[in-house]
C-alpha cells in the first residue's frame, strides 16, 4: 500500500524520529481545528459583543463533548485499522475502514436528532443565564444540523492517521479553517448575522471539508485490493466498540468535566462566562501538542503491537517524555509573557471582570501543561495496545476530581477554583495510567486475530 509509506516508517525507522515526524502534521492539524472555535470567539467578541461571546462560550462546553465523541470513536476504531496494517492484512484493514465509517455515520445522525430535540433542555441543565440563552439555543441548533459532517470529517482524519498519513488531514484542516475565517468575516462583519453567522460558517466549512476528505479516502487510502473486501463486518464492529467506547470516554472526559464545571461557572453570570470562555480557548490551543502526542502514540503502539514489536513501543514511549516536556515549556513561557495580549484577542483589556478572569485562568494553568502531555502519552500507549480498562478508570478519576473540587469549593472561594482543580485531575490520571503501564499487562492484550 504505497500511500502509507512515509519518510519515517513507524515499523522500521528510529522510533523517536518516526513519532516526531508523524505528530508534527497532527499538531498543526489540531491547531487549525482549534481555529474554528477561536475564530468564532474572536469575531463575536470583537464585532458583536461580550454577551455573544458568552453565548458561544456556554455552547462551547457542550459542542466539545460531541467533538470528543467523534475524535475518540475514530481513534478507538483506528486501533483496529492500525493493527491490521501492522500485521500486513490489507483486505481486513479496508473492511475495518468501511465498518468504521458506516458505524459513525449512523451515530452522528442519531446524536444530531437527539441534540435538536433536547437543545433547550441541555442548556437549562448547565444553567445558561437568561440574557444569553436565545443566542446559545440558536448556535447549538445550527451546530447539531452539521453534526454528521463533523463526525465524518474527524473519523476520516483518524483513519488517515491510522494508515500513517497525517498530512492529508492537515491540508484539509488548513483549507477548512481558512474558509471558516472568510465566512465568519462575510456573515458576521458584512451581513451582521451575529451568532447565527459564526455557526453557519462552521457548518459550511466542515461540510465541504468532510466531502473532500471522503473523496480522497475513497480514491487513495482504500483503493481496491487484490482479494475481496467486505463492506461491513459485525465481528470487527464489536472489536472496535470495545476500544472505541473507552477511547471516546477518554477523549471526552475533559470536555464532560468542562460541561459539568460550566454549570458552576454559569452561576457567576455572563461576564465571568466570557472571561472563562477566553481562558478555555487559550488553554485548548496551548495543549494541542500534548493531545496530539497521545494520539500519535496510540497509532505508533497499535502498528507495532500488530507487528509484534513491543520493544519499539517502549522506546517510543520514552521519547514521548522528551517531546512532551519540551512542548509543554513553550506555551507556558508564551502564556506567562503574553497572556494578557492573548486574552485581549477576545476581550477588551483594562479593569473588566471578564478580562481579569481570563488572564487569571491562563496565568495559573500554563505551569501545568506538561501534566496533560504525560497523561495523554501514557493513555495513548494503553489505548493503542487495546488495554482500555486502566486508562478508563484513570480518566474517570480525573473527571471526579475536577467536578467535585469545583462544585464544592468554587461557590465558597470563587471562580478560580475551577481551573485550580484541573492539574489535580491531570496528575491523578497520569499516576494511575503509568502505574498500570509498569505492570506490563498491556503487552498481553490481543485486539486482532493473528
Amino acid at each position: 500500500m504505497k500511500e502509507t509509506r512515509k519518510k519515517y516508517d513507524m515499523l522500521t525507522d528510529n522510533p523517536g524520529k518516526s513519532l516526531l515526524f508523524f505528530v508534527l502534521p497532527m499538531i498543526l492539524g489540531n491547531l487549525f481545528q482549534q481555529f474554528y472555535n477561536i475564530t468564532d470567539s474572536v469575531v463575536v467578541g470583537k464585532f458583536v459583543g461580550e454577551q455573544a461571546l458568552a453565548a458561544v462560550g456556554a455552547s462551547y462546553a457542550i459542542t466539545n463533548v460531541f467533538i470528543a465523541i467523534a475524535i475518540g470513536g475514530g481513534i478507538g476504531s483506528s486501533v483496529v485499522i492500525s493493527q491490521f496494517l501492522g500485521a500486513g492484512k490489507l483486505a481486513k484493514m479496508k473492511t475495518a475502514v468501511y465498518t468504521t465509517m458506516f458505524n459513525f455515520l449512523g451515530i452522528a445522525a442519531f446524536l444530531a436528532a437527539v441534540g435538536l430535540l433536547f437543545n433547550n433542555r441541555i442548556l437549562n441543565l448547565v444553567n445558561v443565564p437568561e440574557d444569553i440563552f436565545s443566542d446559545a439555543v440558536l448556535y447549538l441548533a445550527i451546530y447539531f444540523l452539521g453534526l454528521p459532517f463533523l463526525f465524518m470529517y474527524n473519523v476520516q482524519a483518524s483513519i488517515f492517521n491510522a494508515l500513517g498519513d497525517s498530512k492529508k488531514p492537515l491540508y484539509l484542516l488548513i483549507f477548512s479553517s481558512l474558509l471558516n475565517i472568510v465566512l465568519d468575516m462575510i456573515l458576521v462583519i458584512i451581513f451582521k448575522q451575529g451568532v447565527r453567522g459564526v455557526a453557519l460558517a462552521t457548518l459550511i466549512a466542515q461540510g465541504i471539508s468532510a466531502v473532500i476528505s471522503f473523496l480522497l479516502l475513497m480514491r487513495t487510502a482504500i483503493s481496491p485490493a487484490e482479494e475481496a473486501v467486505r463492506l461491513y463486518s459485525g465481528e470487527m464492529a464489536v472489536s472496535m466498540v470495545k476500544i472505541a467506547v473507552p477511547s471516546t470516554l477518554q477523549q471526552s472526559i475533559v470536555h464532560i468535566g468542562i460541561l459539568l464545571v460550566q454549570s458552576v461557572i454559569n452561576s457567576f453570570g455572563s461576564t465571568a462566562i466570557a472571561g472563562y470562555s477566553a481562558g478555555m480557548r487559550i488553554e485548548s490551543l496551548s495543549i494541542v501538542p500534548m493531545l496530539a502526542m497521545g494520539n500519535a502514540m496510540s497509532t505508533f503502539t497499535a502498528q507495532n503491537m500488530g507487528a509484534g514489536k513491543i520493544d519499539r513501543v517502549k522506546e517510543g514511549y520514552r521519547m514521548c517524555y522528551v517531546i512532551v516536556l519540551t512542548a509543554g515549556a513553550v506555551p507556558c513561557i508564551m502564556d506567562q509573557l503574553a497572556g494578557g495580549a492573548f486574552v485581549s484577542l477576545f476581550l477588551d483589556s483594562g479593569s473588566s471582570e471578564a478580562y481579569s478572569v481570563g488572564l487569571s485562568y491562563v496565568k495559573f494553568l500554563s505551569f501545568f501543561y506538561s501534566f496533560i502531555g504525560l497523561k495523554a502519552s501514557t493513555d495513548g500507549l494503553l489505548r493503542g495496545a487495546g488495554d482500555v480498562t486502566a486508562f478508563t478508570v484513570a480518566n474517570l478519576v480525573n473527571l471526579a476530581i475536577r467536578v467535585s473540587v469545583t462544585n464544592l469549593f468554587a461557590p465558597i472561594y470563587g471562580i478560580q477554583v475551577a481551573w485550580m482543580a484541573v492539574p489535580l485531575g491531570w496528575a491523578a490520571n497520569y499516576v494511575i495510567s503509568f502505574g498500570w503501564y509498569l505492570t506490563g499487562k498491556w503487552k498481553k492484550v490481543r485486539v486482532i486475530k493473528k
